[in-house]
């Protein structure tokens, strides 16, 4: 049995479940085995040095899989950006069918894939972007609470909340994301009126996660209340584990004359990098949600997905309905 909805159907999926782009993460290897799995993989785009990079990648995960797989590109804003249109150009060269599109005004990115024929997904923390993105064309959003690792924006709304409100205004195929990790987290959000769940901190603490063990037991042994909100006195606000390098973070923005170059060592992707790949966690930044205090394992891909869904399906069709009377 599996869980069929408007989103499995538009993107030839077994499973409502998508594994969410996550910098230095999401390469083929977890992608792929994502997608065998019967769900959603995705590859990040800016993970890739280089365009060509991204392009091999994207070969490369194609000799792993053969089932759907997307690829991330978030679009930030910067004084010396990447190339973005070079990304996506390799992307569409590439013939990718799925796109999952992510930050600031993507309305370039978002015509030339449909113009390709590409189905996009476009993730967003509030409702007004939501329905923003779905004027642009898009064909599906992940609506991303509070709770996400990441970004979640500025209005601090948590899922309970915003997964419905989304739902009451967006008309195409909307899945939930932040603070999904288990079969009662999908069951809740298909109650809520999303049609699946994006995972991204559930899928770094699986055998296929290409960071090291140690990063991987950080997440099992943290609990929900082991991050911290960065960013915030910028208005670019961040979640990530509590690790000595997020608290001196969160230490030093506290400062009133404090400014961004004064975290700007501690914060860089360059040290992430070398905290996910080496397991030295005083490195760098690692980026987690609230959902590690639901995460108690280090499960492949497979046994999670499939745990999921069988845990959903027994809570709709066994506890939820048991509670029906005439």
């Amino acid at each position: 049995m599996t869980i069929r909805t408007r989103f499995t159907d538009l993107f030839g999926i077994r499973h409502p479940i998508v594994q969410g782009g996550m910098m230095w993460v999401g390469y083929a290897e977890l992608a792929a085995a994502v997608s065998n799995a019967g769900g959603l993989g995705i590859i990040t785009a800016l993970t890739q040095p280089t365009p060509d990079d991204l392009r091999r990648e994207i070969d490369r995960c194609r000799t792993l899989t053969d089932r759907p797989f997307g690829v991330n590109i978030t679009i930030l804003p910067s004084v010396s950006p990447p190339p973005y249109a070079e990304y996506r150009r390799a992307i569409i060269d590439s013939g990718v069918t799925i796109v999952e599109t992510a930050g600031y005004k993507p309305q370039e990115h978002v015509d030339d894939l449909k113009a390709h024929g590409i189905k996009v997904i476009h993730k967003c923390t509030a409702v007004r972007h939501a329905l923003s993105a779905e004027r642009m064309g898009v064909d599906a959003i992940s609506i991303d609470g509070f709770e996400c690792a990441g970004h979640p924006g500025e209005d601090d709304i948590p899922g309970l909340i915003l997964i419905p409100a989304a739902a009451d205004k967006v008309t195409i195929p909307m899945i939930a994301s932040g603070g999904f990790g288990d079969g009662r987290g999908l069951a809740a959000a298909l109650a809520l009126g999303a049609e699946g769940i994006n995972m991204g901190t559930r899928f770094c603490a699986t055998v296929e996660a290409p960071i090291h063990d140690h990063v991987k037991q950080l997440i099992v042994d943290n609990d929900e209340r082991a991050t911290n909100l960065i960013f915030r006195k910028f208005k670019n606000t961040g979640r990530v584990a509590k690790t000595p390098v997020s608290d001196k973070v969160v230490e030093i923005s506290a400062l009133p004359d404090s400014v961004f170059e004064d975290i700007r060592p501690l914060v860089s992707g360059a040290k992430g990098r070398e905290a996910l790949t080496t397991g030295n966690i005083d490195a760098g930044l690692v980026w987690a949600g609230q959902v590690q205090g639901l995460i108690h394992d280090i499960p492949t891909c497979r046994e999670l997905i499939d745990r999921i869904v069988s845990d959903a399906e027994a809570i709709i069709a066994n506890r939820l309905s048991g509670m029906i009377t005439a």
